[in-house]
């Protein structure tokens, strides 16, 4: 089974981030062995589909007189702009209430746009047909005829006192039992309450404490604890109705971790807050929560998402949270449901409606801002296309608004043997050491994300190829950071740069990646300047709520770089990441974890502080750089002979070994005979990873090379396995969706 996905993953990886299969959570393999038994994972599957066109117009008056123009179109447009809906609630008749945002995204270009919810009719495309299209059959239109605001608003002297966009920016909708709608408010943030028909039935409900800068009742002077735009993108409710789930979209500014968000409990009954909270960590600092669903008590849906589209997009993720449940750091589990950017689509809906929408859809829009469980337990998503901005399907084209059923079917998947590690994520599509680049490495079916792991000034454990980072941040551009670039000597090469210890994680943060081989990877260089330097805590994070094509929880494979020297500065690597194992809860054998080193002593110091996988790296040439400052003379070859390998045993479950060690080229630059060492190595019983294997053609042995360009793709599946054939467990590679097709 498992075979045939990876086939299709490395099939449209280059199209589209794709694999086929995600799983339920479920016991990870704890080993570089891959376990045999067959594992029970969900293949998240669309089976219906439909679209309103992003240039609808409702009945109304013009709208967008302020809106910023966008892919060719530009307001006033004569009628109300739908621009996509944040919210959804199922009538359970064939229609839905879809409720839009604000309009345009702010105050100041929303004056025109009215609040409203649509009463929409989807006639669903599936497999037995359907046209795909939406129709609108009415609307609500949100007002306060009954005055009960007590400040001013846009239709302050008409009868109707319709809400605009300029009032309030509506993002969740829940219906109570009795027809009344909750609706959640980004400008206090508020609750509004309004009767079937759009009334509101009273003065908005303000979390104490907790104003935003759009706040109608900030005082002067007063500091914002909501960030602009923050406020109740999410709203659930439970499930007899009476208490409220808003959750703040992202984190407060006085927050030290901005990767928390906040939920918190309304009593409806009472018109009060309970008190009662709860802390929700997101992958990383920029994502936010676009919607949350209640499926049973205590148990709600949430939607996390990044700001980005199209290909670039990174986290478009359905998780399952658990109020009763928190982690070693007190937030609360999450589980991930499924990936909105991996669904597998064997009917073809949607076909040839633009980016991701092949045999692998997804929805990589800007706002993933739905998640509603239908009455059949099927799944809704839905998307707002902050019109006329987005353009994650077409380029220059503004996204339709999208409706989506997934399915949710559990099938058993039989494991593969080989060990599949994304080398720096999947490092052959994105820049490495990303969220992105770690993302689509489990999107291609790898069993295990591999950063390397440097410190920051203050002690922040980040994942970058070396401590010195000109060639994989826009550092040289930050002129604030221009008096830092130094020359130092890192394990006895001099090196002149910019390096992670001479800053703070938070002047860190303020950079961007970049492409470290645009020579070699120039399509690449696309993505530069967008993702963030995520700290081994995320990746950490990110593999633990993640599941393999296989079903099981992501592995991490952190590498300690240059440990010695990071000793002599006193920023010593091995206590944090033990640190970072434990509050991740992955600090023992059972859990998919493997910490590799190029040194010896620090190998072993962590063999006594740990209980999770050892790997002792070997490179084709030299000595562990511990080794030079004690005055061995042992190199790696010695350390791959019986008696290294016995000695490595003692410390360590396996090696990762450079390719050339395990299988050497001959002089005219093909692969050789296999070299002893993966039969000595399974003789001690240390487990064998090669590295680095790579798609372009100056990589690969002269048999493998497609021609004389250095960087045209050239037959790495068929270097890869003469090495599986020699013996070897597991593969490092820059393209793991060819490595896991291998084998």
């Amino acid at each position: 089974m498992r075979r045939v996905h990876r086939a299709i993953a490395a099939a449209v990886a280059t199209a589209t981030a794709a694999t086929l299969l995600l799983a339920a959570p479920a016991q990870a393999a704890g080993n570089q062995t891959t376990p045999t038994s067959p594992n029970h994972a969900f293949e998240p599957t669309l089976v219906a589909w439909a679209e309103l066109s992003a240039d609808f117009l409702a009945d109304g008056p013009p709208s967008g007189a302020q809106a910023s123009a966008g892919n060719g179109r530009q307001g006033p447009w004569d009628g109300q702009v739908i621009p996509g809906f944040s919210a959804v609630v199922e009538n359970g008749d064939g229609t839905f209430w879809a409720q839009p945002d604000n309009g345009f995204g702010a105050k100041g270009n929303s004056a025109d746009f009215l609040l409203r919810s649509y009463l929409v009719r989807p006639d669903w495309q599936t497999a037995q047909g359907g046209s795909g299209a939406v129709s609108v059959e009415r609307f609500i239109s949100y007002n306060d005829r009954n005055h009960v605001l007590d400040f001013p608003i846009v239709n302050d002297g008409t009868a109707d006192r319709l809400l605009t966009g300029a009032d309030f920016d509506i993002e969740s909708l829940v219906r109570a039992k009795d027809g009344t709608f909750w609706v959640g408010d980004e400008f206090g943030p508020f609750l509004l309450h309004f009767d079937a028909e759009g009334t509101l039935l009273g003065k908005p409900f303000s979390l104490d404490g907790a104003k935003s800068p759009q706040n109608p009742y900030l005082q002067p002077g007063e500091t914002p604890r909501v960030r602009a735009s923050r406020g109740f993108e999410a709203l659930a409710a439970s499930v007899n109705g009476r208490y409220l789930y808003p959750i703040v979209e992202g984190s407060y500014a006085d927050d030290t971790d901005l990767r928390h968000r906040e939920i918190l409990e309304f009593d409806t009954k009472r018109g009060a807050y309970t008190g009662r909270t709860w802390s929700y960590q997101t992958d990383q600092e920029p994502n936010v929560i676009g919607d949350a669903f209640t499926v049973k008590n205590d148990r709600l849906l949430v939607v996390e998402r990044d700001d980005f589209e199209g290909d670039q997009a990174v986290t478009k993720r359905i998780y399952e949270i658990d109020l009763k449940k928190t982690d070693a750091e007190g937030f609360v589990e999450k589980s991930l449901v499924f990936d909105a950017l991996r669904i597998a689509n064997p009917d073809g809906l949607s076909s040839g409606n633009g980016y991701g929408t092949g045999e692998v859809w997804s929805l990589p829009v800007q706002s993933l801002e739905t998640i509603v469980q239908l009455g059949n337990g099927d799944l809704l998503i839905a998307n707002d296309n902050n019109y006329p901005g987005n353009d994650a399907r077409v380029t220059g084209t503004p996204d339709d608004t999208e409706f989506a059923i997934i399915d949710l079917d559990r099938t058993k998947v039989e494991p593969e043997q080989v060990t599949v590690i994304g080398h720096r994520g999947a490092s052959g599509y994105r820049p490495e050491h990303t969220l992105a680049s770690y993302e689509q490495a489990i999107v291609q079916c790898a069993d295990y994300i591999e950063p390397d792991v440097v410190s920051t000034k203050d002690g922040v454990l980040v994942a970058r190829h070396e401590n010195e980072i000109s060639g994989t941040t826009d550092v040289a551009a930050h002129p604030e950071f221009a008096s830092r670039k130094t020359t130092k000597t890192i394990d006895g090469v001099k090196t002149t740069g910019w390096f992670t210890e001479d800053f703070t994680f938070a002047e860190l943060r303020t950079l961007r990646a970049k492409e470290r081989l645009p020579q070699t990877r120039p399509a690449n260089t696309a993505f530069d300047g967008l993702y963030v330097i995520p700290t081994l805590d995320e990746v950490m994070d990110l593999a633990r709520h993640s599941i393999s094509c296989d079903g099981r929880q992501i592995g991490v494979y952190p590498e300690t770089k240059h440990p010695s020297y990071f000793d002599s500065i006193g920023l010593s690597l091995e206590e944090p990441l033990v640190a970072a194992l434990q509050a991740n809860g992955l600090d023992s054998a059972e859990q998919p974890v493997i910490v590799q080193s190029f040194e010896v002593a620090n190998l072993k110091e962590l063999n006594g502080l740990t209980d999770v996988h050892l790997a002792q790296l070997v490179n084709s040439s030299g000595r562990p750089y511990d080794f030079t400052l004690a005055g061995d003379p042992r190199t790696y070859a010695d350390i791959v002979a019986p008696a290294g390998l016995a000695e490595i045993a003692t410390y360590a479950d396996g090696i990762g070994a450079e390719k050339s060690v395990l299988i050497p080229r001959t002089p005219d630059g093909r692969l050789g005979s296999p070299s002893p060492v993966i039969v000595d190595a399974h003789a001690a019983g240390l487990d064998v990873h090669g590295w680095t294997f790579r798609l372009e053609n100056q990589y690969l042995p002269l048999e493998f090379r497609s021609s004389a360009d250095p960087i045209a793709p050239g037959d790495l599946a068929g270097e890869i396995q003469v090495f599986l054939n020699a013996g070897m467990d597991g593969v490092f590679s820059d393209q793991p969706d060819i490595a896991a097709t291998v084998g």
